[in-house]
């Protein structure tokens, strides 16, 4: 697992909030979702880059969100996230919502993004140059899924 890498700060609105006073869930997967737009330049490049190099991009296979505490208008907010996974044709991101002053966990999102070729309309394998950037970057070990 590589060490987590800020990639997104925010700040809960009170129009986030519902009838119960807290954030509601569609706002965690929107701050989430956002953050993981910046993951890829970190890494290795943009999907524009991915596209133009070897004709591929990512999309989301799965994501899976964990509820863990609370938060309330006015909180601030840091995604941050680690690889976890690398696969054939696919790698596994963890990002975690952290609230700003007591660095507490709020949420968790699981996401197993999957290299597709968009003329086959199929997953296709990882290029080995964004191979090796994600193994040398993250430091994490290959997987054979």
């Amino acid at each position: 697992m590589s060490e987590p890498i800020e990639i997104l700060r925010g700040v809960v609105h009170p129009w986030y909030c519902d009838n119960f006073g807290h954030m509601n869930v569609r706002w965690y997967s929107h701050f989430f979702d956002d953050a993981a737009f910046h993951l890829w330049p970190l890494y290795w490049g943009s999907h524009k880059k991915m596209q133009d190099e070897f004709g591929v991009h990512t999309v989301t296979a799965s994501a899976t969100v964990q509820f863990l505490q609370e938060l309330l208008a006015g909180d601030l907010i840091m995604v941050d996230s680690s690889l976890t996974r690398i696969g054939r044709k696919s790698c596994t991101f963890t990002e975690r919502m952290l609230h700003v002053d007591t660095k507490e966990v709020h949420a968790t999102y699981d996401t197993v993004e999957v290299f597709f070729d968009p003329q086959t309309r199929k997953a296709t394998e990882i290029p080995a140059p964004i191979r090796q950037a994600l193994e040398n970057a993250c430091q994490v070990a290959p997987q054979d899924h």
